[in-house]
């Protein structure tokens, strides 16, 4: 994290006159980091660069991805008593959040990992200014962290479909795409879903489609020998409750914007050894 944004959090928390952390003893202390509930770590070295930040001395021998028991020690921490305390919140937040996300993504990933080797995937559904540490987190999860934003491939959808049609919406993304750029088109039915893989995209998402139309489609592509030359995307109302069905049906990719939006925080805590 850039020091530009960290201290941009760092005012928001502190604000103008931080009377709580200032008014006890300034002395050398050590704390440790714990999970309450076993789970999935991500946001170790934005954690990292808070304690850095305020002249903490930190220690872990922990990284993004691992799996950890409730209770196990994420890091061991000595320095200022009052730096330990503006930095408690702060570094709580971020490993909270994003261990939540990265704990997520992992239960989604082992439940598509019985059934298939689809890729998991998030979307942009990411709260603004946070969605690089999102991302990451989903990959801490073992998941995939598709576009980062609208420039990394060209995403026709159903908007951009009602305004141009189909064929002529692929036809001007192909003129004007870099040679680096992939096509993706959203479809909503089996007949849209041939007629763009016809057109040659390279991705083609099934949005919004019930598992049984998701296999229909994906078996309708192989029959008629399109399914080999396009990446097939599923998306739309996927959860942990009906991701095996979907996990069944064939498709490359499963992308799931809840993997962030729902994502539930882990509760870690900050204890003075004193």
């Amino acid at each position: 994290m850039l020091n530009t944004e960290l201290e941009r959090f760092i005012q928001e928390d502190l604000g103008p006159y931080d009377l709580s952390c200032a008014l006890v003893p300034d002395k050398e202390v050590e704390a440790v980091i714990f999970p309450k509930e076993e789970c999935t770590l991500a946001g170790i070295d934005v954690a990292m660069s808070i304690f850095k930040y305020f002249g903490l001395q930190a220690a872990t021998s922990h990284h993004d991805g691992d799996h950890i028991p409730a209770g196990e020690i994420i890091f061991s921490i000595r320095g200022s008593s009052v730096s330990m305390l503006r930095a408690e919140r702060l570094s709580l937040n971020f490993l909270g959040h994003l261990s939540g996300i990265a704990t997520m993504t992992s239960k989604c990933v082992q439940i598509v990992r019985a059934f298939s080797d689809a890729r998991v995937a998030c979307t942009r559904k990411t709260i603004p200014g946070m969605r690089s540490l999102e991302k990451m987190a989903v990959v801490a999860g073992g998941g995939d962290t598709h576009r980062f934003s609208l420039s990394d491939c060209i995403m026709l959808k159903d908007n951009h479909i009602k305004l141009m049609g189909f064929e002529a919406a692929i036809k001007e993304a192909k003129k004007r795409a870099s040679f680096t750029q992939k096509i993706e088109v959203e479809v909503e039915t089996l007949e849209e879903a041939l007629l763009v893989a016809g057109l040659e995209v390279d991705i083609i998402m099934l949005d919004n489609m019930s598992p049984g139309e998701v296999l229909r489609t994906v078996q309708a592509l192989k029959k008629s020998g399109l399914k080999e030359h396009v990446v097939i995307e599923v998306s739309g109302n996927i959860n942990l409750g009906n991701l095996e069905e979907y996990a069944k049906t064939g498709v490359d990719v499963i992308s799931m914007g809840s993997l962030i939006h729902a994502a539930r925080w882990i509760d870690v805590s900050m204890e003075f050894l004193v």
